[in-house]
């Protein structure tokens, strides 16, 4: 019979991490290409057990949250080919090497909306795949806008919307936005219009 032991939210700052941690013993890999790494690693789990793992690397992306008025957002409608589905999402973009954050968040708001913003708020991060992959996301609320020009890559189609927070919300609710990163932009967007949440997280 497996055992296992139940720790309480009141416990977790006791725990020690390292015992959860699997560390890698080789690493070899399967495919590289513009813009994923594939590697399969061999690692020891806890119990000194031995398990593989296949998983992507990826260079990074940020997520913007951009406000043209206090319930209003821009936002992008845009096809994605591996679901082959068309997709509203809010403006994103991965990270060229070099780049921080904030500098991508700041150039692909530019280059997909063209639109630049004054006033830049950092509110988390997020792994939008954590059993396969390690991408980190910064998520950026964006204000004071100013329209400027559009500066898209060769490759990009893209629809821009002006959409009322509520109406975004409300689409989301009827799983109309089913983009992870998107809904995570759009619950920040909710709390931080109704008053409800500050930011407070560092990049």
């Amino acid at each position: 019979m497996l055992a296992f032991h139940l720790t309480s939210f009141y416990d977790l700052s006791l725990m020690n991490t390292k015992d959860l941690r699997e560390t890698k013993i080789s690493s070899e890999t399967v495919f590289k290409g513009k813009l994923l790494h594939v590697t399969r690693d061999q690692v020891e789990l806890p119990n000194g057990k031995h398990s593989l793992r296949e998983g992507i690397h990826h260079p990074g992306a940020v997520v913007i949250v951009p406000f043209l008025d206090e319930q209003t957002l821009i936002m992008e409608r845009q096809y994605r080919y591996y679901p082959d589905q068309i997709f509203y999402e809010l403006p994103a973009g991965k990270t060229d090497p070099g780049e921080d954050f904030l500098t991508t968040g700041k150039r692909e708001l530019l280059e997909e909306t063209g639109y630049a913003a004054d006033t830049w708020i950092f509110l988390s991060h997020l792994y939008p795949a954590i059993g396969y992959a390690d991408e980190k996301m910064a998520v950026f609320a964006a204000r004071d806008l100013k329209l400027k020009q559009i500066d898209r890559d060769e490759d990009e189609f893209l629809e821009i919307i002006e959409m009322p927070l509520n109406t975004a919300m409300e689409m989301l609710r009827r799983g109309e936005i089913t983009d992870a990163k998107t809904m995570v932009g759009l619950f920040w967007a909710e709390k931080l219009t109704s008053g409800k949440w500050e930011p407070h997280a560092r990049d």
